[in-house]
């Protein structure tokens, strides 16, 4: 669980680590409503995952837990690895970035050149994940979740807390939502302020299948946006904080995914990775349709995609 003072905390911790991105008010009268863009694709390695990364590290290093001779590891070819590498080389400590067989070439070489020691093995993810975790219990270098740790949470909350300075009157916040972290956070920051809508491909559903249930379950997933989205399970204080805040989840198709992604590129020339498309897909689709007279805030969380799909 984490709360405004955990994501104020993470605020002060990494000032000056992280940049401010910027707000972008989409045309007026293409939706009801006034709809507004968090470009976060402009941060750090190209998603909003190194504000957990910087938190997390630098809260382990307060404490005493971080020692520089194995600094961190993490499990993950995708957005988290490269945060964290990138965290971590900021900060001065080694990165070990655990990935599967099948992680993309182009993602491991750009692990390696920012700095960090890639060990592949197994044909999956979760073969990654147990072998960081080992790794961690037999170095002492620090275990850094993708999504599922409160100072994680807490960084990728710094989006909605910094949104709130920018667009103090917004009513509505659409995340897309894979393992939880970011919708976690931001709903974490918003509260009292604005309502959350989790937006999630229908081929990944983990947040609407743990609401349905009660409580997290696990989902397959597949999907265009499964690099970024494809987690199987909502991590518990995705849920936890979802449930506390109120947030709902909307559902929508990869082909919605793509053509938002398009519009975005056609509209704007905003170039976006297919999960961060997502969260605009429920606008564009209307999948979500707001009020006449609301204020929405889309965040684009990630850039990291190859320009050419466009």
């Amino acid at each position: 669980m984490i709360s405004h003072a955990d994501i104020e905390q993470a605020a002060r911790r990494t000032a000056g680590l992280i940049r401010r991105t910027p707000v972008l008010q989409a045309d007026p009268g293409v939706f009801k409503g006034e709809v507004w863009f968090k470009c976060e694709f402009m941060q750090h390695t190209g998603t909003f995952k190194a504000r957990g990364a910087i938190n997390r590290i630098l809260a382990s290093k307060e404490r005493g837990e971080l020692r520089a001779d194995v600094g961190i590891v993490v499990a993950s070819g995708g957005n988290a690895g490269l945060a964290n590498a990138y965290a971590a080389k900021q900060l001065g400590v080694p990165a070990t970035v655990f990935v599967p067989e099948a992680a993309p070439a182009v993602k491991v070489a750009k692990l390696r050149a920012i700095g960090a020691s890639v060990v592949q093995g197994g044909a999956e993810y979760a073969a990654a994940y147990q072998a960081a975790v080992a790794h961690a219990e037999e170095t002492g270098a620090v275990y850094c979740h993708a999504y599922d740790q409160p100072e994680i949470a807490a960084g990728a909350g710094t989006v909605g807390s910094e949104l709130l300075e920018q667009l103090p009157d917004i009513d509505t916040v659409l995340v897309a939502a894979g393992g939880g972290g970011l919708m976690a956070g931001v709903a974490a920051a918003v509260e009292g302020s604005a309502k959350v809508v989790a937006v999630e491909p229908e081929s990944a559903p983990t947040l609407h299948a743990a609401l349905a249930a009660g409580q997290p379950v696990e989902v397959a997933v597949s999907g265009i946006a499964a690099d970024s989205l494809g987690a199987q399970r909502v991590g518990d204080i995705g849920f936890s904080v979802a449930v506390r805040c109120g947030v709902v989840s909307v559902l929508v198709t990869d082909e919605q995914i793509v053509a938002a992604r398009s519009a975005l590129w056609n509209d704007y020339r905003i170039v976006v990775e297919h999960g961060a498309a997502a969260a605009f897909a429920a606008l564009a689709s209307g999948a979500y349709v707001p009020a006449e007279d609301e204020r929405v805030a889309v965040i684009l969380c990630g850039a990291n995609t190859d320009p050419a799909t466009l």
